[in-house]
Parts: structure tokens; sequence; C-alpha cells
């Protein structure tokens, strides 16, 4: 799916693309097991390309035990037994691509396992513990940790050896950092981007993006401007954690890497708390497109809805890359259920999504939003996110919105897995969700984002990257298409409004003559 000459000068594929992140562990399970795997997703790659995605994003795959669902990595070159082996992904990628679907995988660059032969060797002393940080302890016998970090998932960010020394973990402690200062770590990734790279993948998504690159020397983080314990959606610029200037020369090697690869893209995950800090990272030689969570993270109101989308193009505006637009993923609360579950939540998703698919630049959607899945309630003995154990079983972590999607017949699978179980339980009440009991509803969520791409990739009215906004009513907005003249309206009050003049395109609900309905959305040409 490369370039050719004839449209060298056409504008790169991933600027306005809809990418569909696939958790590879909850999408198909193909041999029983009860976890998803890359035959499973290669049996459904038919009904990916009737829902109308331009890219798939899969979550690692990689050889590992696991700690963190594959974001713990022991070997970054090769497939793990669990989701099938090289072969398999190579099938993969030759069926997308023969299904007009690109393919973007994760990278994971801040950190490996702990089964990681690298760790491995430096546990028991070697040179490979430089490509880490380990530390000395604090206090006369060294007992007391080297600073006073603390891990994104709970908990002290670092873990005693047996030798009396101390390793660092933004993460589990299965997850050891890597240290960017050493050259072997720089070399081994490069050879893991050309080798994917060689195998046709179309671009990489980077796993915590603004990490990598520690503060000199590791100062403690500042009670007073850091909390003690930090979540994994708020690092401040004072964090010395993340975020630290040495990370741009990371993204520079990576981006040299993948120039060499036509028409393959960079993502990068970004939790940075300023648009100046996120432009940053999608300068012309660093990033192509950078994560921006800020719609995931905004509620169902019109005035923070459009507050988000224009602070979103400010953050890009002078980048020259493209915006970015996520509600969902497999670290935050289903849409559906943040906008109240139950039928209101399913109206407001519907709304929104709409809203998404209008705004100029790439838009991520998660498995399963279209089908309108809320958050699973799962029952304790269910859950696996490492949070929950981290946590002291306080926080039950994200394995709500990782729940297996339900694809058709009965429970207790409903065709996820040839097996008669899944590795996390799929609610019995989930059998109007399944694929096959909206595909030929036409008021079903399938079927208005089916509706949706559709229309969005074939109507001239999505094209110009502006926006311009109409006056509206509280609890309103309307907002048109500079340079195509699509017309999107959102009315998130407790009152039908006015529609704006214009012919109406698709509606998230039902319409009522010349208003717009509460919790509805439109397009008008």
């Amino acid at each position: 799916m490369g370039a050719t000459a004839d449209d060298a000068a056409a504008p790169p594929w991933w600027r306005d693309a809809v990418f569909y992140q696939v958790y590879v562990r909850s999408f198909a399970d193909s041999d029983g097991d009860g976890v998803g795997d890359l035959e499973g997703i290669r049996s459904r790659l038919g009904y990916l390309e009737l829902l109308g995605v331009d890219a798939l994003w899969l979550t690692p795959f990689f050889t590992s035990p696991m700690a963190d669902h594959g974001y713990d990595v022991a070997d970054p070159r090769d497939v793990d037994p669990l989701f099938g082996d090289l072969e398999a992904f190579d099938r993969l990628v030759s069926d997308a691509h023969d299904h007009g679907i690109r393919v973007t995988i994760d990278l994971v660059p801040n950190h490996t396992s702990d089964q990681h032969p690298w760790f491995r060797a430096a546990l028991r002393g070697g040179p490979e513990r430089d490509r880490y940080h380990f530390r000395d302890g604090q206090g006369p016998d060294g007992s007391r940790p080297p600073n006073n970090w603390t891990s994104v998932f709970g908990g002290p960010a670092w873990t005693r050896t047996p030798d009396g020394q101390w390793y660092l973990h933004l993460f589990a402690p299965e997850q050891p950092d890597l240290n960017w200062d050493n050259s072997d770590v720089r070399a081994d990734l490069v050879r893991t981007l050309r080798f994917w790279l060689d195998r046709g993948v179309d671009g990489f998504r980077i796993d915590v993006a603004h990490g990598m690159a520690k503060a000199a020397g590791l100062p403690d983080l500042d009670p007073a401007v850091v909390p003690v314990r930090t979540g994994a959606h708020a690092h401040p610029e004072a964090d010395p954690r993340f975020d630290n200037e040495d990370v741009h020369d990371i993204h520079r090697m990576i981006r040299q890497v993948v120039d060499r690869y036509p028409d393959t893209v960079t993502v990068g995950e970004i939790w940075v708390e300023t648009d100046e800090r996120f432009a940053r990272y999608v300068r012309p030689d660093e990033l192509h497109l950078g994560f921006n969570f800020k719609l995931a993270l905004t509620g169902f109101d019109a005035d923070s809805v459009r507050h988000t989308v224009e602070n979103s193009l400010a953050a890009v505006a002078d980048s020259g890359a493209p915006p970015t637009w996520t509600l969902s993923n497999h670290d935050v609360e289903r849409h559906v259920t943040r906008y109240g579950d139950g039928a209101a939540g399913t109206r407001r998703a519907r709304a929104m999504a709409l809203v998404q698919l209008a705004l100029p630049g790439v838009t991520f959607l998660y498995n399963g939003e279209e089908l309108g899945l809320p958050n699973a309630d799962l029952p304790d003995w269910a859950l696996q996110d490492p949070i929950w154990e981290r946590s002291g079983r306080t926080v039950r972590g994200r394995d709500g919105c990782r729940v297996p999607l339900p694809w058709e017949g009965e429970p207790p699978t409903f065709g996820f897995s040839t097996g008669d179980r899944s590795w996390l339980p799929v609610p019995a009440e989930w059998a109007g969700y399944t694929v096959e009991s909206q595909l030929e509803d036409p008021a079903s969520m399938l079927s208005l984002y089916r509706h949706a791409l559709e229309v969005r990739k074939t109507t001239e009215a999505f094209a110009g990257t502006e926006l311009e906004w109409y006056g509206a009513p509280p609890g309103c907005f309307a907002f048109r298409r500079k340079g195509g003249g699509l017309i999107c309206a959102l009315n998130t009050s407790d009152a039908p409004v006015p529609l704006p003049p214009g012919q109406i395109l698709l509606a998230s609900g039902p319409m009522a003559g010349e208003e717009l309905p509460p919790e509805t959305a439109v397009w008008l040409v």
C-alpha cells in the first residue's frame, strides 16, 4: 500500500483517516482459549471493511509474561504464543492491505518486562544494568528508595533487588524503565522499528511518548506541586518523571528511521498539561500525530465540548499536524458510561459520535464503541488490571472497558471465542449489543457509525481544516467546516431548539420537524 508517482502530491493518507483501535485480547478469539488473537482479527477483517475504517491500531501482541496485558514486553520483535506467531502477523497485514486497511502497531519504548533478557542479566549484576535505572538507596543501610517518586499504578516507583540496589519503574514493578542515555537502548529501538516496518506495518502508536527521558539526577517530586500519587492522566510540567526535554531527541531518532519507509505514520500517547508542551511533540521532525485526550475527558455539555474542540485545534495550529479526536480507549471509561449509562448515555454517545466524525483531522475509534458498549460492572474475582492489586483493591482499574466484544449468538461469549469462556466475562445482558443483532437494524449504533463513516468518506462537505462557529441557544453549538460546508449542530440542553438552515445529511436520533431535539446532533449541508 505504498505511494505511487501518481499520488505523490496527494496529502498523506493519515491526515483525515479513521483509525480503529483493536484491543487484541478482546476482539476475537480463534483458538478457543478465551483470549483474542491475530487470527481472530484476520477473521473479522470483512466486518472492519464494512464498518468503513481506514486503519487499525493493534495493542501489544509481543512476547510478554502479561503482568500488564502485554505492555510489559519481553521480546519486542516476536509474537507471544498467546496471540499467534510471526506468520500469523504477516497474514494479518497482507489480508488487511487487501481489504484496503492499513495496520499500525504499539511501540513500548519507556520500559521492558522484568523477564526481558536484558533485565534478567541486569539483576545478575552484568553491564546490562546500565540499560535501566539502578541506584543505591538512601539512609545508612540504603533501605529507603533513592527518591520519592511514585508509580502511576500506585505505590513507590522503586523496587529493591537482592544485592541492595533499587530499580525504577514508573508503572508496575514488572515494568522496569529503560535508561535512554544508554546507546544500546537506542540501537535496539532502531532495530525494532526496522523489523516491523520491513514486515509491512504502516506505522506505530508510541506508548508513553512523553516518558522515556528522565530529569537529570532524578530529583524528588515536590509534594507542593505534584501529588504524592499522580494518576496516568495528570503530569504537570513540574513533574520530573515525564515530559523532559531530552525526550524530543528520541522522537527525532524515531522519525529518522520511519521517514525511510514512505507512507508510514507515528502517533504518540502524550499526557501533558498545556498546548505549548503538546505542540512540541508534533514538530516536523518528530511525531506525525499526537493523541489529544481532552475530548475523552470532557462531559456532555456543549460549552465544554466547544472549548475542548477549540483548544485541541489551537494545540496543533502552528505545527502543521492535524488534530486527533478520541472519545474512548483501553485506559479510560467508555463514553456511554461516562455520559450517564442507559438510554441517556446511549443518546449522548450517538450525538458525540457525529460531533467527533464531523471534525477536521484524524479520528480514533475504540473497538466496541460502534456497538454502543458501556463499561461492564465486573465482579471482584474477575478483575485483572494491575491497578486493582497495586491500589490495595481500592481502585478497580480499567478492566470494565476491556471486556471482549459480543459478536453473535448466546452467552457466555457471544461468539467472541470458539470456546465457552473469555478472559474477562461478557455480561449476559449484552445480547442486544451483538454485531449480529445490530447489523440489519437501521436504528442501531452500528448502523449509525457505518452510515456516518460512509458519508464522511464520500461527501465533499467534509473538506477544509478550519471551523466557523455559529451563534446558538444555551446548551447548544453549531459549526461549519470552512472549505467543505458541512454543518454540525449539537443540542445538550433539555429542550428542542431550531435547526440551522440546510438539508439534513444524518441525525443521531429521531428528528422533530424543524427542531433539533435534546441530546441529539445533526449533519446538514
